[in-house]
């Protein structure tokens, strides 16, 4: 079924705007771009839905889901487009080219050009008792008018199929083509109305006859934009909001929906499809509160059509960048119910909870409709099926359950849906209480030599099921990342071990991941390493004790060369430190910080005094903080003794 709004009004709409068609509202497997769309039918026979491009004169085909299955080009200006009550024959009309066009819908191959004359530019179309119709614009001596014409399909010479002029006495022609309408379902009708900016009027023609007769004609006071025949009854929708009544040959007033609309499609079976904003609201015949909404994403929607069996809503959603999307919506006639589901934020282990929410729909559900329930913790990761629920007549609900686990423990419910409404979902989430267990992990704050192989024995007290412990150590510096290095069960005294090589200060963690009864548990050590230092004394001439102490000569005019190799980490620096001996004490003569190379060696000479009897003593440390770093703790190398001779 198509919707027949004004061509020309979404002609404007749509003139700097294009379309891509996709599959309810995602991306299609094939998409396809057009600008200044028009015309959307859907075939019901090949599942089919077509909409044209003004602009550049193509014709799209996608399926129902809207994927692109075919197009055709070539065919100048489109203005819109219609279907033959059986299916079988696609109609476009063709102002600048003064024709009406046959396409075979499975192939869109042209099958019949209808030349309609220079001065007649076809606008809307509509298949109704038989026949193509289509309004159009002609120009004759007092100026423009609009008219209406038809043509007959099984003609047998085309040239002869065309009529013109066909509007009955009584309905003045307009200045503009007409806004046309049909229903499969309301046979042998045509809703012809002004298509104008002022004011007007509408029409209800009985088109089975050899000539059009009116059924019923209103005045000239309103503004019209769209008009939908409702099969079954005497009424059309107006502008996709109001009902107007025609049962006595002219047209009153009659009930409205509850939301104001911009265009609207009415199904073979009196269903109404109406937009407004960015939603797709559907009605059911002679009620005023949608049955069923649909969120487009977009505050632009531009027409919208029916499936002939009314099985499937399309749209087209604009994009917010100029663009247009085919969007596809199933079960339109499906009330959606609102399900709500609220759990204790807290409760304790094997004790009774109660779970309390209500279901809600604008149909109204079956009576003793009932919930599925599922509970989803620690022990059924996949969930456990509880005993279903009945819905209270207020739509209300209320079950009992005794968590086993603790931890999060979620419950969802779940309506399965009816014949007349969907399926519906929701959960809520409870954090259930567990018991703490105790964790301890040894070496806390001890000191090591660099390279040191220490044990880490971490010691995990009462669980419910999981006996496994994880160790991860994570040495000082952004260098080297945080990383697990055992992980499995506890022995029967509840320990496992692990080995770190200290070469810097390292954090050493110890993880419980908890389980159903017993909450997680981490503990830390922070074991500390001293760095490597030795130092290389030369161009002394020889070592010597003075007292028990072992000392370098030098003579009193050389310069030692004191070279230092310490760990090596980018930026770091040695502390020389230097002191002399003066009657029985050493005094500090100076410390200097001094770097490191790559291969983590520090060399420095020392300027020599030029007096003999000179007694003097160096040694290199890191101290963490202030040697560049912190990676390490502080570590003191040994005292090298130097003594200046003759």
């Amino acid at each position: 079924m198509r919707s027949t709004s004004a061509a020309t009004a979404l002609a404007v709409l749509f003139s700097s705007a294009a379309l891509s068609v996709a599959a309810a509202g995602t991306a299609s497997a094939a998409s396809a771009v057009l600008v200044s769309p028009v015309g959307l039918v859907a075939d019901g026979t090949l599942k089919r839905v077509f909409v044209a491009d003004r602009a550049d004169g193509r014709i799209l085909a996608t399926d129902y889901d809207g994927t692109l299955v075919d197009q055709t080009g070539g065919l100048g200006d489109v203005g819109d487009l219609a279907l033959s009550d059986d299916g079988t024959t696609l109609y476009a009309a063709r102002p600048g080219g003064h024709a009406i066009v046959a396409l075979d819908p499975a192939t869109l191959e042209t099958r019949h050009t209808y030349d309609l004359g220079a001065e007649v530019d076809p606008q809307e179309v509509a298949f109704a008792g038989g026949r193509l119709w289509f309004s159009y614009r002609t120009q004759a001596v007092d100026g423009f008018h609009g008219d209406l014409g038809s043509v007959d399909p099984v003609a047998a010479d085309p040239a002869a199929a065309v009529t013109l002029g066909q509007l009955p006495e009584g309905v003045a022609p307009y200045y503009n083509a007409g806004i046309l309408d049909a229903n499969p379902s309301a046979p042998g009708l045509l809703s012809f109305s002004d298509s104008g900016d002022s004011p007007g009027a509408t029409n209800v023609l009985d088109v089975f006859a050899a000539a059009p007769q009116v059924v019923a004609k209103s005045d000239r006071g309103r503004y019209f934009s769209d008009v939908d025949l409702v099969p079954g009854t005497s009424r059309v929708l107006w502008n996709g909001e109001r009902t107007l009544s025609y049962a006595e040959g002219t047209f009153t007033d009659g009930p409205s929906l509850n939301e104001a609309g911009w265009a609207a499609a009415v199904s073979p079976s009196g269903l109404i499809a109406q937009t407004y904003d960015r939603h797709v609201n559907v009605y059911k015949t002679g009620e005023s509160k949608p049955v069923r909404r649909f969120d487009t994403g977009t505050s632009m929607i531009g027409d919208v059509a029916w499936a002939p069996d009314s099985s499937r809503v399309f749209a087209l959603s604009g994009n917010g960048n100029g663009t247009f999307t085919l969007k596809a919506f199933s079960g339109p006639t499906l009330s959606v119910p609102t399900l709500t589901v609220t759990a204790p934020a807290t409760a304790p282990r094997a004790k009774k909870l109660t779970v309390t929410g209500k279901i809600t729909a604008s149909v109204a559900l079956p009576a003793g409709a009932k919930l599925s329930v599922t509970r989803t913790d620690m022990e059924s990761p996949n969930g456990k099926a509880l005993p279903s629920v009945t819905v209270q007549s207020n739509g209300a609900y209320s079950f009992s359950d005794i968590p086993p686990a603790g931890a999060k423990v979620t419950y969802k419910v779940s309506y399965a849906g009816d014949a007349a409404h969907t399926a519906a979902g929701a959960s809520d989430s409870v954090v259930v209480s567990r018991a703490s267990t105790s964790l301890s992990l040894n070496n806390n704050g001890k000191l090591y030599d660099y390279g040191s192989d220490v044990r880490f024995v971490a010691h995990l007290g009462t669980t419910y099921k999981n006996r496994s412990v994880e160790i991860w150590a994570d040495p000082f510096g952004g260098d080297k990342p945080n990383k697990r290095i055992k992980v499995g069960k506890v022995d029967s005294q509840g320990n496992i071990a692990a080995w770190v090589d200290m070469t810097r200060d390292t954090n050493v963690t110890a993880v419980f991941r908890g389980d159903a009864r017993y909450n997680p548990k981490t503990v830390k050590s922070t074991a500390l390493a001293r760095v490597k230092i030795s130092t290389a004394v030369s161009k002394h001439y020889k070592t010597a004790k003075i007292g028990s102490t072992s000392y370098y000569w030098f003579h009193k005019n050389t310069d030692p060369l004191l070279t230092t190799t310490m760990t090596y980490y980018p930026g770091r620096q040695q502390r020389f430190d230097l002191q002399v001996y003066y009657q029985g004490t050493w005094y500090s003569a100076d410390s200097m910080y001094f770097p490191l190379g790559l291969a983590g060696k520090s060399a420095v000479t020392l300027e020599a005094p030029g007096e003999a009897g000179i007694r003097a003593r160096m040694r290199s440390v890191y101290v963490n903080g202030s040697s560049g770093d912190s990676v390490n703790s502080t570590t003191y190398g040994s005292w090298k003794y130097l003594y200046f001779s003759n």
